[in-house]
């Protein structure tokens, strides 16, 4: 971000229109990939991968075709600028003045590179293969040592134990073969790859931060997440282009400037304006790639089309420089090249106050030098958003208004689809036809059970004062849920388990207790709206962290021993036929030298409780199916202690933007679909049907 200013606004003055001139000519132009050749066609594709770098080392060659995105497991090759030194004593700052990216010249050698800190991962380069090979299989340290395509490294630090001694983790080892099983899978298509470096990173900060509350230390767990995540090439968009990134979406929203240099979006981890120097003609130009607006400056964002952003660099004790990241935007202006913009919207539910949001691409369309109150000059730019593109923060400002006053949002059938059972309204809309809403049912915000929950087994409670503590070894809560209290401080669910215990009516602990969030109900703004292929769908006016509660799936509780005559017509059913093998939400141990656990420790069991939703329900009765969901479900005990019959929670298995349907897989798929008979012989019912959720990874049925 720009380097903050203590002056005061300044008055209007008459813009200076800056007379710099391109270095050869007002045309755009732009390097082919990899330096193949001098200039890309008049139809070559809005963005370019390109290296900084010039040419690689005689003894190493780049493999990767240009459309390649590499993920688990990776090694950077001689054109990777994301690799920055981390000193460990900066993750302890509070402010995070000195982390990733300080000291480092974008613009130098991979062989100018400062090697003389402490920590830093030497340089990784990829062997030359044969010109038929298209994947990277192997790669060299600088060591020498050869590093074999399906492994990686993990790190190695202290930990302190339950007993107080600390303790230190494994040295360095490689990680390979079923202990991989612990990471999310991915495959070579750019969404899933960037999604699941998101999750991997915050999967890593959750723990890390779970750690620090057990020893009640405060630091930037980001940072370290960051850190690991770097020093094991668990990234996505390792080179730096112009124009849009692969696999990050116009409307994806990031809670830590680290993120968004995992995924390749914006590699300054303290910056706004990110940019490289590339080859135009016989030249050497910069231009600028992404920039980042903060909030920090006096940017004028109101307009969701148009940005004035500041110049980086001091204006309260000197006039602002045409170098760096200022040269970079006005060299900009005139090549005309399109610039990724990442705005700031305010979200008092994190730390810092504010979420970050890719807008899209923008072009610089004036640019001049203002004279503030102070005395000294500033650069200005002026950018346009470029036509065509989804709504980014647009979005944001709707949702603001309408959170204000609902009757503002347009084609309203009903304000509060629970008569006010609901702590926030709950709004029906209608964006696509005339229907006036789903059939009738009454809204519940509890199971209705076979029986009453006084006659079920009851749960055990603590003896905690006011509150349970990460630390408090004699919780009996915390002892039921592994040693570790299953939500953070701020309520986002740390990690999957196969059953979670609350803190309930036996136990001394006050209402405000961080064990206590589930059964607190819904604290979003939903509404449940007409989806394109004809069905209600529901969908949030919040943004909503990975993690994070959405609701509860309440409804009529049936005995399975009446499913099939029960269930035949009912769309509303809720079962558990088998656990799901395949979703991977908690964070890889082996990266923090912790013990791996590969006996799904993360996997529910299948469970006799089947909820219809058909006749009584809540919001959650509106979730559809999706190949590819952002929302999970898990078992959570609070009121009674049978766990044949939890409550089935839902949690946010990635960060969801506002207005983005909330999904969930129903968990029966074309992988499946032969196991139909055999479930309804069992005991159970599943009713396939064709899946229209549109994901790349659809399977053809759900049920």
């Amino acid at each position: 971000m720009e380097e903050p200013s203590n002056c005061a606004p300044s008055l209007p003055k008459e813009p200076v229109v800056l007379d710099v001139k391109p270095l050869r000519s007002l045309a755009p132009m732009f390097p082919a990939p990899l330096g193949l050749s001098t200039f890309s066609p008049p139809e070559a594709p809005s963005f370019v991968c390109v290296t900084p770098f010039g040419s690689f080392a005689t003894a190493a060659k780049s493999v990767y075709p240009s459309s390649f995105t590499p993920l688990f497991p990776t090694f950077a090759a001689a054109q990777d600028i994301n690799k920055r030194p981390v000193d460990p004593a900066s993750l302890n700052s509070e402010n995070g003045a000195a982390h990733i990216g300080e000291g480092f010249d974008a613009n130098s050698s991979i062989h100018d590179t400062p090697c003389s800190r402490p920590f830093q991962t030497p340089p990784v380069f990829v062997m030359p293969l044969n010109e038929e090979d298209s994947l990277v299989n192997c790669a060299t340290s600088a060591s020498g040592r050869t590093i074999k395509r399906n492994s990686y490294l993990v790190g190695s630090s202290e930990i302190e134990s339950t007993d107080g001694k600390k303790v230190k983790r494994r040295r360095a080892r490689r990680v390979q073969g079923n202990d991989l099983l612990a990471l999310p899978s991915s495959s070579d298509e750019p969404r899933e790859s960037v999604e699941v470096v998101l999750m991997t990173f915050d999967a890593i900060r959750r723990r890390l931060q779970q750690l620090d509350e057990i020893k009640d230390v405060k630091q930037r767990s980001d940072l370290r997440a960051g850190t690991v995540m770097m020093d094991n090439d668990l990234r996505a968009n390792m080179i730096k282009r112009i124009g849009q990134v692969p696999g990050v979406e116009v409307g994806d929203i990031f809670y830590f400037r680290i993120e968004m240099c995992l995924v390749g979006l914006h590699s300054q981890s303290i910056a706004g304006i990110d940019y490289m120097t590339t080859r135009f003609g016989n030249e050497d130009d910069p231009v600028a790639l992404s920039i980042v607006s903060a909030g920090v400056y006096e940017n004028e964002d109101n307009n969701a089309d148009v940005l004035i952003y500041s110049g980086q660099g001091s204006s309260s004790k000197d006039d602002q420089k045409l170098e760096r990241g200022n040269l970079a935007l006005e060299r900009s202006l005139h090549r005309a090249n399109e610039i990724r913009v990442i705005r700031s919207a305010k979200d008092f539910s994190c730390l810092n106050g504010k979420i970050y949001v890719y807008d899209g691409l923008y072009k610089i369309h004036e640019s001049w030098v203002e004279k503030r109150k102070s005395g000294f000059n500033v650069f200005k730019y002026k950018l346009l958003r470029e036509p065509g593109q989804p709504d980014g923060t647009a979005v944001w400002k709707k949702t603001e208004k309408w959170k204000e006053n609902p009757s503002s949002r347009h084609n309203v059938i009903l304000p509060d689809i629970s008569s006010g059972i609901e702590k926030k309204p709950v709004c029906l809309v209608n964006d696509v036809d005339d229907e006036k809403g789903p059939s009738h049912f009454t809204y519940t915000t509890k199971v209705d059970y076979l029986g009453p929950i006084s006659s079920m087994q009851p749960l055990q409670g603590c003896n905690c004062n006011n509150v349970c503590l990460p630390s408090d070894v004699n919780c009996s809560c915390l002892q039921q849920n592994g040693a570790d209290l299953p939500y953070s401080s701020i309520g986002i669910l740390v990690s999957r388990k196969p059953l979670i215990y609350e803190c309930g009516a036996s136990c001394q602990c006050s209402f405000n207790c961080r064990n206590r969030v589930t059964q607190k109900g819904i604290q979003l703004h939903f509404e449940v709206f007409k989806t394109r292929d004809g069905g209600w769908g529901l969908r949030s006016w919040d943004p909503i962290r990975a993690g994070t509660f959405i609701c509860e799936y309440v409804g009529e509780v049936i005995d399975k021993c009446k499913v099939a005559e029960t269930c035949e017509e009912d769309e509303y059913v809720f079962q558990v036929m088998h656990a799901d093998q395949t979703f991977k939400w908690n964070y890889g141990p082996e990266l923090l030298g912790e013990p791996s656990h590969l006996d799904s420790s993360e996997s529910s069991k299948t469970l006799p409780i089947i909820i219809s939703a058909k006749n009584m329900g809540n919001v959650s009765r509106f979730m559809n199916h999706s190949c590819s969901p952002n929302v999970f479900w898990q078992p959570v005990l609070h009121d009674h202690g049978d766990d044949q019959y939890p409550h089935i929670m839902f949690f946010a298995s990635k960060h969801i933007p506002p207005m983005t349907e909330l999904t969930y897989d129903y968990g029966l798929s074309g992988r499946d679909f032969s196991k139909d008979e055999e479930m309804r012989s069992g005991g159970g019912y599943r009713r396939t049907k064709k899946c229209l959720c549109g994901s790349s990874k659809c399977t053809g049925f759900f049920g």
